[in-house]
């Protein structure tokens, strides 16, 4: 069967970007000098860019000596300004949007986002969908409808700003083109609940030739076993035109075995790597490893070897990063972040062009789900558990079961208990509040009935010192560590 219209269309649109995106390729650098002049001239009227002696910064060893690494706390102080109403704060004007995240120290995260880097999200989107077309040549997904299983699109208003979940603000962007394509329907996708969305959401996609599924992996599973419960078969067999999954927010790694289970055959897919703070890079080659790294996106990039991170901090552009090492990434956007630790880190598995893997966070955290959850979280949730439960904690460590034998994923909690709480259901239950209340993204995932409520293993007592000792680190500065990504470390713990 021949090509319909659209897709002939779409066909010759995305060879047109790719001729474009072809000139910042091929000369990466170039365009990176190009970006990091724009910003510089943007921000120079701007309270953060006189508070930094913008109008002094000729040069790149300039702009590292007038602008030191910053995390959210330094620019709190800026975003309360624009929380009162204050103009030309990180960016001339205000920002259109204030992305709501979960935070580190500080609770919620307010980023923003402004007329221009709102662009650059939405054409990365687009550009990572054009490129597959063109790489691969097939367009079928077109014709179907798309799904992407996001948050809610209903925004708050302050000082004349929307402020939402990036997930929701992108929903008020699909392009006229796409709109008989998208699932679902607007009402469904403002349900709070979301059990009860994926429940609609499927009383609503059931039927429909479903092509393109996205949303990160967590998500995308629960809706996929839902429907498999419902009508005993693969998804494959459902949706029969169900050729392309786009995923991101977590490493994908641990779920493709389960994931293929579950749709009943290999499909493409395309991993892409957006966050609040900007839209980073997207896979651009189907056989070969990494993301291709967005140097014309409106986003200057720096690295920072994680070695040296917290030492000496010396920051190097794009230009002088190295294959295989890994390093911490820093950034300066048109949405007004500047010099910004973006928190995670990366390695270059190809320079010229520039692609990327994705290697964790700075710090240990847990992300298997999209939660983010980081070490102050779950230092601070268990102090004020055991405070509650009158229980004394010698050691503790937490990972993730994704696949249990049973019912839903969890956190599992293995501690050595020096005294234990006279009742372990109920402190379990003050530590599983405690952690909602710290971290956004577990609270969304609890109630959302993705994750069940946190389990806790007791482990024997010295049981991490046995650890420690088997590993060779035992004693002197060696930690272990709060948490992991992967159960390397629990799995080697011997519990009661």
């Amino acid at each position: 069967m021949g090509l319909n219209l659209k897709e002939k269309l779409g066909r010759i649109f995305a060879y047109l970007i790719y001729l474009k995106n072809k000139k910042w390729i091929k000369n990466p650098i170039k365009y990176q000098i190009k970006t990091f002049n724009y910003l510089i001239k943007k921000g120079s009227n701007t309270i953060f860019g006189s508070d930094h002696f913008f109008s002094k910064i000729k040069t790149y060893d300039d702009f590292k000596k007038n602008i030191p690494i910053k995390d959210y706390e330094d620019i709190r102080p800026y975003i309360d300004k624009i929380l009162l109403g204050e103009i030309n704060v990180l960016w001339p004007g205000k920002p259109i949007y204030l992305a709501k995240t979960s935070g580190t120290t500080s609770g919620l995260k307010y980023i923003p986002i402004t007329k221009e880097s709102m662009k650059t999200h939405i054409i990365s989107a687009r550009d990572s969908l054009l490129n597959y077309i063109y790489e691969t040549g097939n367009s079928s997904f077109i014709n179907g409808k798309h799904i992407f299983l996001q948050g809610s699109p209903v925004l708050e208003e302050k000082q004349g700003i929307h402020i939402g979940r990036l997930s929701g603000i992108a929903a008020h962007y699909v392009p006229n083109y796409l709109q008989k394509n998208r699932m679902p329907s607007w009402e469904t996708n403002c349900i709070e609940d979301w059990e009860k969305k994926v429940d609609k959401i499927i009383e609503e996609t059931l039927n429909e030739k479903m092509t393109l599924i996205s949303g990160i992996p967590s998500w995308v599973q629960m809706y996929f076993e839902k429907i498999i419960s419902k009508k005993k078969k693969r998804i494959s067999e459902i949706f029969q035109d169900f050729s392309l999954f786009v995923h991101g927010g977590v490493n994908y790694d641990p779920y493709k075995s389960l994931f293929e289970k579950l749709i009943g055959k290999k499909i493409d897919s395309v991993e892409v790597f957006p966050a609040s703070e900007g839209f980073f890079a997207y896979q651009d080659k189907q056989k070969e490893t990494g993301l291709l790294l967005l140097v014309n996106n409106d986003i200057f990039y720096e690295f920072i070897k994680v070695k040296d991170f917290g030492v000496n901090n010396n920051r190097i552009p794009l230009s002088q990063v190295k294959k295989g090492v890994e390093y911490v990434m820093i950034i300066s956007t048109s949405a007004g972040l500047w010099a910004y630790n973006l928190g995670d880190t990366i390695k270059f598995v190809s320079l010229y062009p520039f692609r990327i893997i994705v290697t964790g966070r700075i710090k240990h955290f847990i992300s298997a789900f999209g939660e983010h959850v980081i070490g102050k979280e779950v230092e601070t949730a268990i102090k004020k558990a055991s405070e509650e439960s009158f229980c004394v904690i010698r050691e503790f460590t937490v990972a993730p079961q994704i696949n249990p034998e049973r019912g839903l994923p969890y956190h599992e909690w293995f501690i050595d208990f020096d005294k234990p709480p006279e009742n372990i259901l109920e402190f379990s239950l003050h530590l599983d509040n405690e952690m909602r209340s710290q971290n956004l993204y577990y609270d969304d995932l609890i109630s959302g009935k993705i994750l069940k409520k946190l389990v806790i293993r007791k482990v024997i007592k010295n049981g991490f010192q046995k650890y420690m000792k088997e590993i060779g680190k035992l004693g002197g500065q060696n930690k272990v560590p709060r948490l992991s990504n992967d159960r390397s470390i629990v799995d080697k713990l011997t519990t009661k």
